[in-house]
């Protein structure tokens, strides 16, 4: 009798260490919005029919981040956003693969002394302009200098409440991928046919933390640094190059939950 009792009392506790194994992956996505500063940079223009091949040296340009223009009553996706999906495939190493994408907005900035070389008309040229829309020069990556990296991330853990329902997480990431910028711009008067384009690479790095509420949804704040090069960009007859580095602020929210077999299965 002992031992049948004794068999009733132990099986739920076993049944419940069954459930309460924990799963060996974990998935997650975010939505949020960023800010960006970017390095100077050069313009390198290819026009062989107009026997043009000038460079815009040391350019300035700016962001154009949206969301502080009314988030709330205009398109989730015309401001600067950004957005993540992950999975840890190794949740006790804390190692991740990310798609990771910024919506990010590249102008060279407008009314700015540009100086000027190279041949242009088949002449040579040094000299100073002014950039400015009145003068006829745009140059934007305005829907978009668009970052795609796919990276490895690894995931440190700073703090947890006992009951699990707060975590705080230390986040590194790096990796690698295409650009795919929205190119419009106008040269001495003659635009472009814009639109979107495969324009070269870029690699970034990011860290920031995340503090996750009840075990799924979560804030993740950034740092990032960026290099992108771009590359065969249209402009009015011809291409255009230029290369750049952009330190980024982000903000996300996002929702997590594990996935896969449970360790042990």
């Amino acid at each position: 009798m002992k031992l049948a009792w004794g068999i009733l009392v132990v099986i739920p506790f076993i049944a419940n260490a069954q459930t309460k194994k924990e799963r060996k992956g974990e998935f997650y996505f975010s939505w949020g919005y960023n800010k960006e500063w970017y390095t100077h940079s050069s313009v390198k223009v290819n026009q062989p029919e107009l026997n043009n091949n000038y460079t815009f040296q040391n350019i300035h340009s700016n962001d154009h981040i949206g969301w502080d223009q009314g988030l709330l009553s205009i398109p989730l996706s015309i401001p600067q956003y950004n957005y993540r999906i992950g999975y840890f495939f190794n949740k006790k190493k804390g190692l991740a693969w990310e798609i990771n994408f910024d919506h990010t907005k590249h102008l060279i900035t407008d009314g700015q002394q540009a100086h000027l070389v190279g041949t242009l008309g088949g002449r040579q040229v040094d000299t100073t302009i002014n950039f400015s829309q009145s003068n006829g020069f745009v140059y934007y990556l305005n829907n978009g200098a668009n970052f795609l990296l796919f990276n490895i991330v690894k995931r440190w853990n700073w703090d947890e409440s006992k009951t699990g329902n707060f975590k705080l997480d230390f986040l590194a990431k790096a990796g690698i991928g295409p650009v795919i910028p929205h190119v419009q711009n106008t040269l001495f008067g003659y635009p472009n046919d814009m639109g979107f384009q495969i324009g070269g690479w870029n690699m970034g790095i990011e860290a920031g933390v995340r503090s996750t509420f009840h075990k799924h949804v979560y804030v993740e704040f950034t740092n990032k640094i960026d290099y992108a090069r771009y590359s065969n960009l249209k402009v009015y007859k011809g291409t255009a190059k230029q290369a750049f580095g952009t330190y980024e602020l982000i903000l996300s929210l996002g929702y997590t939950f594990p996935m896969g077999k449970r360790i042990g299965e």
